[in-house]
């Protein structure tokens, strides 16, 4: 990718509105870079990590019931979606001049997935722990992150040794990403071996997730 990328998000997050946006075949030219990179990415490691499909959000915001009426995002989001229901979780690239950043895990759990996957660290969080701290992921991504409860969720005791864990809301990894590496030529081997320390994470929650609280597979 080519570092007037960010030049253009720039001009555009100083003036964003329909005029800003007047020279749409500069967007155009660098939302098909954005899209070709990412589509590589997805097919060469598609196999490793099961992925199903890879999509680039579109630039265009829904302000209908927002108080901000700015009509486009100064960002690219690209996520990378699994084949469900075998393979759960998601990974995430977000592109920003001032803010950019990987990230993976379970960023919007339904209330079925939520409590399933709470379950199962009220009884065994001993080896959640181990799976989440481990050295490797400690070093890529440092701790996990995610929206908690200021108390326990209701129905779990506020007394449980991993009481902690059990108040996320969310359970993801984030990592901040510089300009220099963005634009260098190992971007991709950065994305990727940090995704790949968190398979076994997002595998160990999708067997939970495809289980009953007696071990039982659902699919």
């Amino acid at each position: 990718m080519d570092s007037t990328l960010f030049q253009f998000l720039d001009k555009l997050k100083n003036n964003n509105n329909r005029i800003g946006l007047k020279n749409k075949s500069e967007f155009d030219l660098l939302n098909k870079q954005v899209k070709t990179y990412f589509q590589s990415v997805f097919d060469h490691h598609k196999n490793i990590f099961d992925w199903d499909n890879v999509k680039v959000f579109r630039i265009y915001r829904d302000v209908r019931f927002s108080k901000n009426k700015s009509p486009y995002k100064t960002h690219f989001g690209i996520a990378f979606h699994r084949l469900k229901p075998n393979h759960r979780g998601g990974f995430y690239v977000h592109l920003d001049p001032a803010d950019s950043f990987i990230a993976s895990g379970f960023w919007d759990p339904n209330k079925d997935d939520l409590f399933r996957m709470r379950k199962e660290i009220e009884m065994d969080h001993e080896y959640f722990r181990k799976k989440i701290e481990g050295s490797q992921v400690k070093k890529m991504w440092g701790e996990m992150k995610g929206e908690k409860l200021k108390t326990s969720p209701k129905g779990f005791d506020r007394e449980h040794p991993a009481n902690d864990l059990l108040q996320y809301k969310q359970y993801i990894f984030s990592k901040k990403v510089d300009h220099k590496t963005i634009f260098s030529h190992e971007f991709e081997t950065f994305i990727i071996d940090h995704f790949k320390t968190l398979l076994p994470v997002l595998n160990y929650m999708g067997e939970v997730l495809n289980t009953n609280l007696d071990g039982e597979s659902l699919l």
